[in-house]
């Protein structure tokens, strides 16, 4: 009986203190498991504690943080339950956290951050309100995504310096094949904020789908995104909704890059208007997958006036400097017409205020100044590009394809460019992927989700996750500071926070999930 009662002593000590490890502040900061991997970490061995009574302070005279202020209030709430109080102040608090910008620019350029956790006080100093946003995403990622009862929280101390290794960050999500709503849209943003990404490229028209609201011309909605892919019934968003996507993402610091593809990729729009074909009859409405068959009529003016049109309307409801004007795989124009047109389209987008971006294949025409090729598929497309004096976005399907099946035996997606798995999508370097380009010649990185496959939210999340925050990695971290040995466990660490965010992802047999 005694040794009974010593045994279970034994057990109840072993218990406790197995308990007391696991409620352990947090005292060291590096082994914060950070995606994007900041610029530089360093602990100095204490923790802070979340309260509900913290408050969040911003400075006086600096109204951009307000709205960055609420932000991280509204996700302190989702974490604990309770609002942070948000007070502006004209000094640096003693306690809570305290959002402040300054001028110097020399450590952390326009998009960084300095995050300063001590044991009473955490700061966010940034250049500008953006820098600080992405400060509260390192920040949040201290945290867990919700709270455990009424264990206290516990984040530890040190400093987070940190800064782009890109100024452009995006991913391209395809609502042409597939329709997705406005939350639906809104929720990828979310992904893309979380991982400090700070573009959206949607491509809103396609052989398959017209979805934006043109009121000039009605009938692209009204009849050219009446389907889908299978034959669905499509969807548009109206102009009021496109706004709603535009603030939505500026408020998470996140531009809407508009495309509309042409000349090819066009043929909801020539079911639309007969007046955009050569021969003046509407096509049939399209729900398959090929690609190649469609063009408009690039020697008409009617069709300019609908670019016209269209590029007009976009351009005044997009706060952002771009417009995408697609141009690939547009296998029945003519050569010549295809330069002429695209020639002809750019001035049209510069006129609007608005900087020319599209598939590598552009580079065929005579760029104008300011303009952005994004790789996909042909280095020689590329290399005319840069030859011009254009840009780069830096999209190659064999890598940044989300749409790309993992493997074999993935259920969704496409494999014509590659497998891609998880470490295949993470190890790759933009500056040094095709010979000749460099950094200087890149505007940044996106991964492209073309939805051919893709119906709904789990499908999406499914291709998306785990691949897009190594992507995000990509675009803001050093490649000094990459390596996949250590991404992977990193990554599997963000394994609970996928799950607890309810997005259903890829379980790679790479990652220690």
């Amino acid at each position: 009986m005694k040794s009974k009662l010593i045994s279970a002593l034994i057990i109840s000590i072993i218990m406790i203190s197995f308990s007391s490890c696991e409620n352990e502040p947090a005292t060291d900061l590096t082994q914060t498991s950070f995606i994007p991997v900041p610029a530089s970490v360093t602990a100095t061995g204490s923790s802070f504690q979340i309260e509900k009574s913290i408050v969040v302070y911003y400075e006086e005279g600096e109204e951009g943080l307000k709205q960055t202020a609420q932000f991280l209030s509204e996700a302190l709430a989702q974490i604990t339950g309770t609002a942070p109080l948000i007070e502006v102040v004209q000094e640096l608090p003693k306690e809570g956290i305290y959002l402040s910008l300054t001028e110097d620019e020399q450590n952390t350029g326009n998009e960084g951050y300095i995050l300063t956790i001590g044991k009473e006080l955490i700061s966010i100093d940034a250049t500008g309100a953006a820098g600080s946003f992405y400060g509260i995403q390192t920040l949040l990622q201290t945290l867990p995504v919700k709270a455990e009862g009424d264990q206290p929280i516990h984040i530890a101390t040190g400093t987070v310096n940190d800064f782009p290794e890109y100024g452009y960050r995006g991913a391209m999500l395809d609502v042409s094949r597939h329709f997705f709503d406005v939350e639906d849209v809104k929720r990828f943003i979310d992904f893309l904020a979380t991982y400090k990404m700070n573009a959206l490229h949607l491509h809103l028209s396609d052989d398959q789908g017209w979805r934006i609201e043109i009121k000039s011309w009605p009938k692209l909605t009204e009849i050219g995104g009446s389907t889908e892919v299978g034959g669905g019934d499509g969807g548009y968003y109206t102009q009021e909704d496109y706004t709603e996507l535009v603030n939505y993402a500026n408020e998470r610091h996140i531009i809407i890059v508009p495309e509309i593809d042409m000349p090819g990729h066009t043929n909801a729009a020539l079911a639309s208007y007969p007046e955009l074909n050569c021969d003046g009859k509407a096509t049939e409405l399209y729900t398959g997958t090929e690609v190649g068959f469609s063009t408009l009529c690039t020697r008409n003016e009617t069709t300019y006036q609908f670019v016209e049109d269209v590029v007009r309307e976009i351009s005044a409801l997009t706060p952002g400097p771009f417009f995408h004007i697609g141009g690939d795989e547009s296998h029945v124009t003519a050569h010549d017409d295809y330069v002429y047109f695209i020639n002809r389209v750019q001035k049209i987008v510069d006129s609007h205020g608005k900087r020319v971006m599209g598939w590598d294949e552009i580079a065929n025409a005579s760029l104008i100044d300011n303009a952005v090729v994004q790789f996909w598929a042909d280095i020689k497309n590329t290399t005319m590009g840069v030859e011009q004096g254009a840009k780069v976005i830096m999209s190659p399907a064999k890598k940044a394809y989300l749409d790309m099946q993992y493997d074999s035996t993935t259920h969704l997606g496409l494999h014509w460019a590659a497998y891609i798995e998880v470490d295949t999508a993470y190890d790759w370097n933009p500056a040094t992927y095709i010979e000749g380009i460099t950094k200087e010649n890149i505007l940044g990185i996106e991964s492209p989700l073309w939805t051919e496959t893709i119906t709904n939210m789990d499908e999406l999340e499914y291709m998306v996750f785990p691949r897009l925050p190594g992507f995000a990695e990509i675009g803001w971290s050093s490649p000094d500071l990459r390596n996949w040995e250590g991404y992977k466990n990193r990554l599997a660490q963000h394994g609970k926070r996928f799950e607890a965010m309810g997005i259903d992802y890829y379980k790679s047999n790479l990652v220690p999930w």
